[in-house]
Parts: C-alpha cells; structure tokens; sequence
C-alpha cells in the first residue's frame, strides 16, 4: 500500500502542477487580451481625436490650399504668356525673312525675264511709251504743216497692244532628215 500512496500522492501533484500551469496560461491570456483591448481603445480614440481636429481645421486647411493654388495658377500663366511673347518674336522674324527671300527672288526672277526679252529683242514698256510718245510728236508735226492724219482711235489701238507684253513663240523641233534608202540609190 505504501506504493500505492506514493503514486496517488504523485499523481496528486501532477494534477495540482498542472492546474496551476493552467491557470498561468489563463491569467497570461487574459493579460494579453487586456493588453489588447487597452491598445484598440487607444487607437480608437486617437482616431476620434484625428477626426475632431481635421473638422475643427479643415476650413484652415481648405484656405491654405486654395491659396497655394492661385500662387501656383499665376506663376504658370506669367510664365505662359511669356513663352508666348518669345513665340510670337521668332514668328515675326521668320516672317520678315521669309519676305525679305521672296522679295529677292522676285526681283531676281524680274531682271532675268527682262535680260532674256531684251536678248530677243522685244522692246520694254518703257521703249513702247517713248515710241507712242514720238509717234504722237510726229503726228503733230505733221498736222501743224498741213497733212492729213489718220484719227486717234488707231494711235489708241497701238497703246493697247503695246501694254500687252510680248510672249514669243516657241521654236518647233527641228526634224532631222531622212537619209536616202538605199533602194532609191541603185
């Protein structure tokens, strides 16, 4: 029996043992589950706290970026309007090239033409005018001594077809010659 009483008195404190590592487990548990409420409260509450001071300086706020959004509108448009002024310069400048090249160009093509009808001798404007002008001093002159002239209209014909400038015609291709056949040369 002595044995007995022993592993009884064993399993006693076995079982005390472990009710006591239980009841550490629980009171570890409800620690921890404490621990955890008190943060959640806490955040919770820093939550509300947050909420509260954004609705009491949210008109602070709102004003402050509504500043800094018209400082940030004007300097974008002044620098807009800038950048427009150095556009509008350079297209001022291309153009007055642009003008000053076609000018050049115009006259240059002028004096070629000019040369080209002189070389081919059509008389210019300026011989027509002398001519009419001559033609009319003769006119004059003859009438003065007594002539009969031919009327007026055929002197305005003249002028009119003098203003009219002179194309000439082209030159047809000269064709080249056939040569004899030779069933033509026996």
């Amino acid at each position: 029996m002595a044995t007995k009483t022993r592993a009884t008195k064993s399993a006693s404190r076995k079982s005390s043992a472990s009710k006591s590592g239980a009841a550490a487990r629980k009171h570890d548990d409800n620690q921890l589950a404490a621990a955890i409420r008190d943060s959640a409260t806490q955040i919770w509450l820093a939550g509300v706290g947050a909420f509260g001071k954004a609705r009491d300086e949210r008109n602070k706020v709102f004003q402050a970026l509504v500043r800094e959004g018209r400082s940030i509108q004007l300097r974008t448009r002044a620098m807009a309007e800038e950048r427009i002024g150095e556009v509008a310069g350079r297209v001022s400048e291309v153009r007055e090239k642009a003008t000053e090249s076609w000018d050049k160009l115009e006259q240059v093509f002028e004096e070629r033409v000019s040369r080209a009808l002189a070389r081919l001798g059509v008389p210019t404007s300026k011989d027509v005018q002398a001519l009419i002008k001559r033609v009319d001093e003769l006119t004059a002159s003859v009438q003065a001594m007594g002539g009969n002239v031919a009327a007026k209209p055929a002197a305005k014909k003249a002028r009119k077809r003098a203003a009219k400038k002179v194309v000439p015609a082209k030159k047809a291709p000269r064709r080249a010659r056939k040569a004899p056949s030779s069933a033509g040369a026996r």
